[in-house]
């Protein structure tokens, strides 16, 4: 991976920078950000926020590490902490965020992209983990294949 990214410096490309939005920054946006980096980490940067901040839902944290993925940098942060910054593309995960996004400027690429939202869900954990694991790997699929793509 190493030698894809200084090849991609060598030749002039730099990565892209790609912000995951959702209200609370809690289980989506955590999820497409970690697994963005993690996945596609030669082609682009992953950020996430929410336009409130909280913590990371543990179960989120939990399907993430069930893939390898280190977590222990992901904290819930609110849009406030990326004012001022360039991303290429600014993806919505829920309708809430896709309402309440502000207009970005210089010419990034903002789209909604709506996943379920598996922390809504009530009951015990063995039986909530399952919806978990399903969204993360649809946020998976598609942030590899959007994303890994010629975008």
């Amino acid at each position: 991976m190493l030698a894809i990214s200084a090849k991609a410096d060598i030749l002039g490309c730099m990565k892209k920078r790609i912000l995951f939005l959702c209200t609370h920054n809690s289980c989506r946006s955590q999820m497409a950000e970690a697994l963005a980096n993690h996945f596609l980490g030669d082609l682009c940067q992953a950020y996430s926020a929410g336009t409130e901040a909280t913590r990371v839902n543990p179960l989120a944290d939990l399907v993430l590490i069930e893939l390898g993925i280190d977590t222990s940098s992901l904290r819930s942060k609110t849009l406030d902490e990326f004012f001022g910054e360039t991303f290429d593309h600014v993806v919505t995960l829920c309708g809430d965020a896709n309402e309440k996004c502000p207009l970005f400027f210089g010419g990034v690429q903002r789209l909604h992209h709506g996943f379920e939202d598996p922390s809504r869900l009530k009951g015990r954990e063995e039986n909530v983990l399952p919806e978990f694991r399903r969204v993360r790997d649809e946020i998976k699929n598609w942030v590899v294949d959007y994303f890994g793509g010629s975008q």
